[in-house]
This record gives structure tokens, sequence and C-alpha cells, in this order.
């Protein structure tokens, strides 16, 4: 159980060395990566999704270098660094971006292509492929040199989605020149390249190579130094396109050259900044490299090839004719161990994971069953006691009911004489009352009687009286 857990534990860690996050749309920025562009913000004025996908590439835990890449175009439209220290290249062994092509595969670490062939149904949909190259009649070629850096820097370059197709002869002098010019002529001048922003880029045409990977029509290498209190900035052009060579301008015109409104550097590179000096200086060591290439382009290569015909003897030759079939045989049995470990490796998680897995369902079915039968028991109890408080409510109003009834007629029996002898006084009142009224009735009607008899005996006498002093 040990061995397997610790195998695991190797499969989880190994693939996590190069690592390259696709980031979220809605992410602001390139995440972890954004330490690669001045002040942490990335070039302004580029279309965003779903056309392009922003890539953070990280290597042994660190973050290398931050690529934009077009999934139209199949191509990185830029990849953002700082200068570490010009190298000779190493061994290239390109990989690919699974999340690009399927983002809910799981897979979050880049891996070589011929690992997940076959098993990822949409890889090369929206990411460009070593298959993409053969017999293209164009060269891979990294937009971010791989000369520019050494060691793990170096080794984090190498993935398709920092490649582009071009001819050959701009694919031997776009890493050699880039390289002489950020490494002679402008580290020396930003303290050795600490406070130095490069962005490559390249700009896509609409040739295709197998009509899929858009060929690139010019690249392009943006500079800015900016050590909080003096800055400057410049810029390369490189046409793809036969015979043409690296062009020196400033920011502003490079930015003219790509779409409108396109601000690489934040407030054009601190442009409040800009020491005009230090500017000059640059330019005058980038055209005194400029002019060493192109002296060294005119020499013969006739030169060259006799110096290495006289380095190479028949024990090199030798050497390399028994060796080289016994290194390819050891590379590949080497692949063989490691896909076998790496088969052994997966077979015994799924193993550990179905154990696992099991047990847990084992435990949930148990303590589900414990838990049922806790409450069950709980509902049992209290309808036991519901039943008997139930039962003893009923008991204790049945005895009320019969207690009640006697009780209820003693009591009307011993309150008769008092409420009859409480009636007495309100009967005599009320018969006072009564005859009262009818005294008052009588008394009333005589006054009323002698009343209408004077009336009459008026009314008579007023009418009589006249008629008795006419005749007088």
């Amino acid at each position: 159980m040990r061995l397997a857990f610790a195998l695991c534990l190797l499969a989880l860690a190994m693939p996590g060395l190069g690592r390259a996050r696709v980031v979220r749309p809605e992410e602001a920025g390139f995440a972890e990566c954004d330490s690669f562009f001045l002040a942490q913000a990335p070039p302004e004025g580029l279309p965003g999704p779903p056309a392009h996908v922003k890539v953070c590439q990280t290597y042994k835990g660190e973050p290398r270098f931050a690529t934009l890449y077009s999934t139209r175009d199949k191509i990185p439209l830029y990849s953002a660094f700082k200068y570490t220290e010009a190298a000779a290249s190493g061994e290239e062994s390109w990989l690919v971006e699974p999340q690009i092509d399927d983002p809910k595969n799981g897979l979050e670490d880049m891996v070589q292509e011929a690992e997940i062939t076959g098993s990822l149904e949409n890889l090369g949909e929206n990411q460009a492929l070593s298959a993409d190259y053969v017999d293209s009649g164009y060269e891979r070629t990294h937009l971010n040199p791989i000369s520019l850096h050494k060691g793990d820097h170096q080794v984090a370059t190498n993935t398709l989605t920092n490649a582009v197709p071009v001819p050959s002869a701009v694919q031997e002098t776009w890493d050699w020149e880039v390289s002489n010019l950020v490494s002679r002529g402008l580290a020396p001048h930003c303290e050795k390249g600490k406070d130095l922003y490069l962005i490559s880029g390249a700009v896509p045409s609409s040739v295709k190579v197998k009509d899929k990977v858009s060929v690139p029509e010019s690249l392009w290498l943006a500079a800015c130094c900016d050590n909080g209190s003096k800055s400057w900035s410049l810029a390369f052009l490189k046409p793809v396109a036969a015979g043409s060579r690296l062009e020196d301008l400033s920011l502003e015109a490079l930015e003219k050259k790509l779409p409108s409104g396109v601000n690489l550097f934040k407030n054009h590179c601190s442009k409040d900044r800009n020491d005009p000096k230090v500017l000059e200086a640059v330019q005058h060591s980038v055209k005194e490299i400029a002019a060493e290439e192109a002296q060294a382009k005119k020499t013969p290569s006739t030169q060259v090839t006799k110096e290495t015909d006289e380095d190479s003897g028949f024990l090199k030759k030798l050497c390399g004719f028994f060796i080289t079939p016994i290194i390819k045989l050891l590379q590949y049995i080497c692949s063989f161990i490691w896909q076998l470990v790496k088969l052994i490796v997966s077979l015994l998680c799924k193993a550990v994971h179905s154990l696992l897995q099991a047990v847990w369902t084992f435990l949930k079915g148990i303590c589900s069953v414990l838990l049922s039968i806790f409450v069950n028991l709980v509902q049992a109890i209290v309808c036991i006691l519901n039943g008997i408080a139930t039962n003893i409510y009923n008991v204790l109003m049945l005895l009320y009911r019969i207690v009640s009834i006697p009780l209820n007629l003693i009591l009307d029996i011993v309150s008769f004489p008092f409420y009859t002898l409480g009636a007495v006084p309100v009967v005599l009142q009320d018969i006072a009352s009564g005859l009262g009224g009818m005294f008052l009735l009588i008394i009333d009607a005589i006054t009323g009687f002698f009343k209408g008899l004077s009336y009459i005996a008026s009314t008579l006498a007023g009418k009589c009286l006249p008629n008795m002093s006419s005749e007088l």
C-alpha cells in the first residue's frame, strides 16, 4: 500500500514540472504571469476571446512567460517575458497544451504530443501540432527566443504555443539576431536586463500551412526598460520574406504597424520619464551590432566549411556511426520503461481509488443504517410518550366531567335563595314605580279635564259677550 501511494504521488508530481495554465476569460490579466508586463498591465487594443486564449507558462512551479494564443490562426500573437541570460540552445522537445483543445479534459499540464494522441478527441482543433510542419516547407521557430534564456527558462519555451511557421532562412536568423541585440545591445543599458520587459509577437497573414496554421507576415520585438526613475523603449520588426533584415524602430512606429489602438506597454513605456541620452546610447549599440552581423553574413561560407572539415576526423565519424544507434536504442528503452511505469502507476492509482471508494461506500451504508435505526427508535419513543400523555388527558377530562355535574346542581340549589332574596327589592321597587306612575297619570288626566272645561267656557264666553253688548 505504501509503495502504491508513493508511486501515485510520483505520477502526480512529475507532470507538474512543466505546466501551462489557460487563464479563464473572466480572469483579469494573465494571473500569476502578470509580472512579465510593465506595471502588470498586458497590451491593450488586441481582440479578446473566443478567438484568443491567455496562457500562463510555468515550469517547476514558477511562472516563466505569458502568451496570447490565437486559436483561429493557430499561432501565438505575442509572448511577454523578462531577460534572464543568453545561452546556447539546448535540445528541443516540443509540448502541446491539452486545455486549448478541450478545457474540460482535466489535464492542466503540458504534455508530449505522442502521450495524448488518440486519447484527446479534439487534439489539434485549436492549436498547431508537429504534423502540421512536416513536409510543409516551413520550420518552427520560437516566438520567445530560446537563446535569450538559460536553464529552466529555456526548457519552458519549447511549447508549440510559442512556435510560429517561418522559412528556414528566417528560422536561422531570427533567434540569433534577437539574442545578439538583446544580450549585447539592450540588457547592458538596463542593469543587465533586471528592469527590461520584452514582448515578441507575430502578425498573422492569409497564407496558411496545410490550410490550418497561419504564416506570419512579420515578426516583431518590443523592449521597455523602466527602473522607476528613468525609462526608454525600442522596437524591432522583421518581415518574413527572403533576404529581409531586422529593422529597428521606435515603439510608437511599431504600434502604428500593428492593429489600430494597440498599446504594448503601459503609458507607452512611461513616456513621461524617457531618457533621450540613454536611448541614444542604446541605438548606437544596436547599429554597431547590426553592422557586425552584416559583416558576418558577407564572410564566405566556404571558410566555415573548411574549418569544420578540418575539425572532423575518422574517429569522430566512427564514434558517431556506432554511438548514435545505441543512444537512440537507449532512448526508446527509457521511453518504453517510462510508459510502462506510468501504466503501472495509473493502474495502481485506479485500484487504490476503487478500494477507497468501496470502503467509503461501505462506511456510508453502515452509517446510514445506524442513523435510520436511531431515528426510528426516537420516533417510537415519542409515539409511546404521546400515547401515554393522551390517555392521561382523556382520564382527567372524564373525571372532570363526572365531578362537574353534581357540583353545578348543588351550586344552583344553594344559590337559589340568595338569588330569590336578592330579587325581592327589585320587584318592590318595580311595584312602587308602577303605582307612582299610575298616580301621576290620574293627576294628569284630571288636570287635563279641567283645562278642557276651562277652555270651552272661555271660548263660549268670548262669543256670547260681544253679542249681548251690541244689543244693549
